[in-house]
């Protein structure tokens, strides 16, 4: 089991830019696929990026393609999700999550462990 913090959430306006990060305890983060999904208000969780273990695969919600960057750090025990072009559309609690898969994954099913989350609130 692996414990996640995320941060980095914020109010922005529409075009603007975040860095989300999230922070892993344990010594064995390298051994994690990790993602990144969120839930608007109303709406289930979903998708948004996914980095294997050693940052080689990588995959992105058709939503945020072009505008997200997920990358990690294992040396820091850390994944960021870099947002870029803002839209009010990408408003959402973002969570950090971590999976033993081989493969990244769209399906939340597939990650063990959560984070809080972080509010990411983008105006118009």
């Amino acid at each position: 089991q692996v414990q996640l913090v995320e941060s980095g959430g914020g109010l922005v306006q529409a075009g603007d830019s975040l860095r989300l990060s999230c922070v892993a305890s344990g010594r064995t983060f390298s051994s994690y696929t990790m993602g990144w999904f969120r839930q608007a208000p109303g709406k289930e969780r979903e998708f948004v990026a996914a980095i294997g273990r050693s940052g080689g695969l990588i995959y992105y919600a058709d939503s945020v393609k072009g505008r997200f960057t997920i990358s990690r750090e294992n040396v820091k025990n850390t994944v960021y999700l870099q947002m870029n072009s803002l839209k009010p559309a990408d408003t959402a609690v973002y969570y950090c999550a971590a999976g033993r898969m081989l493969i990244p994954g769209r399906d939340q099913y597939s990650y063990d462990d959560w984070g809080q989350g972080t509010q990411v609130t983008v105006s118009s």
